[in-house]
């Protein structure tokens, strides 16, 4: 069974909700795009489709350039970025709540 993050649990799996959830669990590093699209599970010309969109949205910046690839890393200054991080947050504290009390049901039917 594939493990799937809070992120993409309450948003689906569309190729741009699985590159935002790669980019909310990787943000300290940059990545080129072939890599982006390695580590999201998605094709390089899907990525490609809407790329620009993630890059004028100012979700990511371009960090640098190694050789002709240019690499990528979530825009840690973006307003837009910080409500997706606090999002995603609410997500995961809110899923694991509810684990938490399905849990201590259980151990209620159970005794």
């Amino acid at each position: 069974m594939e493990y799937k993050s809070s992120f993409r649990v309450v948003f689906g799996d569309s190729p741009i909700v699985k590159v935002i959830d790669f980019f909310l669990d990787n943000r300290e590093f940059d990545y080129s795009l072939t890599d982006i699209a390695k580590n999201s599970d998605i094709g390089w010309s899907t990525l490609h489709g809407f790329w620009k969109d993630v890059v004028k949205l100012g979700i990511v910046v371009k960090t640098r350039r190694i050789g002709r690839a240019e690499l990528y890393k979530l825009n840690m200054s973006s307003p837009l970025v910080k409500k997706l991080i606090d999002l995603d947050v609410d997500i995961s504290k809110k899923l694991i709540q509810e684990e938490i009390n399905k849990q201590k049901l259980k151990v209620k039917v159970t005794t």
